[in-house]
């Protein structure tokens, strides 16, 4: 991003204002990172990782890396369920090929459990989570696409020992309706943990924010 606020378009401004105002459950850290510079004149980066507890702290069931984790975990340990990465891009002069001035780019991993990976729907399953966190929250867009990738991980020679893994990656795009990305943040978030294995929230029920640790994102 450029440093000169009065460079930034008012539009641009406006659509990272509505970023701060969404609320993430209290599993998933965000934190501002370095946003890539060549696919668009204006740029902002998100990393996110789903962090449990502990496993006398973890709420509900879960499944897939959570429930795999949490097995392992001591009370103190804060276990990586997923990772991912949510990009905004804005192009004032508009894009013919995202159909708009504005761009999400997005990137969930996570490891499955070995009958979940092995799955031949899971690409469309992975696919199914990203539309319907989409409709749940109510996020207008348009334009999506994107690309569910199984990958198996063997170890040889001196980790021989490690067990095979299987990750689950999808990367994503589309193009929100309006500048206000406060509903497609929320969105993706609710899909990250879903990725992880995390149960839904009960109806009614918000996760309570958790401290940002380290340096403050979008210049806040």
């Amino acid at each position: 991003m450029v440093n000169a606020l009065d460079q930034v378009p008012a539009d641009f401004l406006f659509a990272l204002g509505t970023l701060r105002q969404a609320r993430t459950r209290g599993e998933l850290r965000l934190e501002e990172i370095p946003a890539p510079a060549r696919l668009a004149p204006f740029a902002v980066a998100l990393g996110a990782e789903v962090v449990a507890p502990g496993a006398s702290t973890s709420p509900g069931a879960v499944h897939g890396p959570a429930a795999a984790a949490l097995t392992r975990a001591s009370e103190s340990d804060d276990i990586e369920l997923a990772t991912g990465r949510f990009i905004l891009l804005h192009d004032p002069d508009g894009s013919a090929v995202w159909e708009g001035e504005f761009r999400i780019v997005t990137y969930i991993r996570a490891q499955l459990e070995p009958e979940m990976g092995n799955d031949e729907l899971l690409g469309s399953v992975a696919w199914t989570w990203l539309v319907e966190a989409l409709q749940d929250h109510a996020a207008p867009y348009r334009s999506a696409g994107g690309t569910a990738t199984r990958v198996l991980s063997e170890s040889f020679g001196t980790l021989e020992g490690r067990p095979n893994s299987i990750d689950i990656e999808l990367r994503a795009s589309w193009t929100p309706a309006t500048p206000d990305i406060t509903s497609h943040l929320e969105a993706w978030s609710d899909m990250v943990c879903t990725f992880a294995g995390l149960p839904p929230l009960p109806d009614g029920v918000t996760a309570l924010p958790r401290r940002r640790r380290g340096r403050a994102w979008f210049g806040s």
